[in-house]
């Protein structure tokens, strides 16, 4: 577009930036640059196991959810490999299976939830090695209990490797969270400091499981990955409790206010345990005009493609003034595309 956007609410960053102490600790950090980081993580992953209540050996530490996707599938799938995901579910994973030869079974979403029992269905029957479930969910930011979560894990043959996705995790209730149960080999659940805690641009995430489905991760993983700035500023950001809580009552508030938005223009949006909301425009064609109207006027969101989701568009949380932009453009934008009808 040759210039930068006014209102960057597409990708589900976090916009309200990280802890002023996560900013001190880089600093702190940035003379030792010259030297690898740390190759096992030790302190990030010590850290993370408290915060938990897991063993230290419970923990893998990796470049962004996206890169532990992308090991996961380097370590189960060969050609053909049949891997269940949800029709519409996150595209990224499904690159990662592409990539390496597998073969994507794909279940359609059963309204805007993912659909558990048709997933452990298509487990069974596929006997697949690996399924992939996110919860709280993009792109529709709606979520399980974790005692549904819990029966999906029951029905799962235990051939089966669950990929259960929380990135969300810190923006949901509680009560969609199960508790830690480190003994299933079948499980393992990625999360991510790139959402509540901001610092996506560092890429960090990490991944939970029983100890030697974890260490698995060591085979093939990139062993100096995580540069020292980005051990220093998680460290720090687990530290800072206070600012994250803050930080969440903000996505909360915003949630509501991007929801009223919609409302203001005669449209329905789906209650959100994320970071964003997705807003109903009624139908596709609709929701790639209201889409394209607010890039025209320098507003970043995105939507989803895939039929059945596709007549939504997803907007992120971010500070008031995006915001006060976005309630601009969009109210012009339907203001347009109506008139147009």
């Amino acid at each position: 577009m040759g210039h930068p956007f006014r209102a960057r609410l597409g990708a589900n960053e976090n916009g309200f930036g990280p802890s002023p102490k996560v900013i001190q600790a880089m600093a702190e950090a940035a003379g030792e640059v010259w030297m690898y980081g740390d190759p096992e993580s030790h302190d990030l992953r010590a850290a993370l196991a408290r915060e938990h209540g897991v063993g230290i050996d419970n923990v893998m530490v990796g470049e962004g959810i996206d890169s532990l996707l992308g090991l996961i599938a380097r370590l189960y799938i060969q050609k053909d490999t049949p891997v269940v995901t949800s029709l519409g579910g996150y595209p990224t994973f499904n690159y990662h299976v592409a990539g390496f030869g597998g073969r994507l079974v794909t279940v359609p979403y059963d309204g805007v939830r993912e659909n558990l029992d048709g997933l452990a269905k298509a487990a069974a029957r596929e006997q697949a090695p690996l399924v992939y479930l996110a919860n709280p969910d993009n792109p529709t930011g709606t979520w399980w209990e974790a005692s549904d979560i819990q029966r999906f894990i029951e029905k799962l043959p235990e051939t089966s490797l669950l990929i259960l996705d929380e990135a969300y995790c810190e923006t949901a209730p509680s009560s969609a969270l199960p508790p830690f149960d480190t003994s299933r080999t079948n499980v393992v659940r990625l999360r991510t400091f790139s959402k509540a805690y901001a610092l996506a641009g560092l890429r960090c995430g990490y991944a939970i499981g029983e100890a030697e489905t974890v260490r698995a991760f060591d085979k093939i993983r990139n062993h100096f990955g995580m540069p020292r700035i980005t051990q220093a500023a998680c460290l720090a950001a687990l530290e800072d409790k206070d600012y994250l809580a803050a930080t969440v009552a903000k996505i909360k508030a915003c949630r509501e206010k991007i929801a009223g938005i919609a409302t203001a223009q005669g449209l329905n949006s789906i209650p959100s345990a994320t970071n964003f909301v997705a807003i109903d425009c009624g139908s596709k064609a609709m929701a790639e005009a209201i889409m394209q109207g607010l890039l025209e006027r320098s507003i970043f969101v995105r939507k989803p493609g895939t039929p059945g989701l596709d007549h939504y568009i997803r907007v992120s949380v971010g500070p008031d003034e995006e915001i006060a932009r976005f309630e601009k453009a969009f109210g012009e934008a339907v203001t347009t595309v109506r008139n147009q009808a």
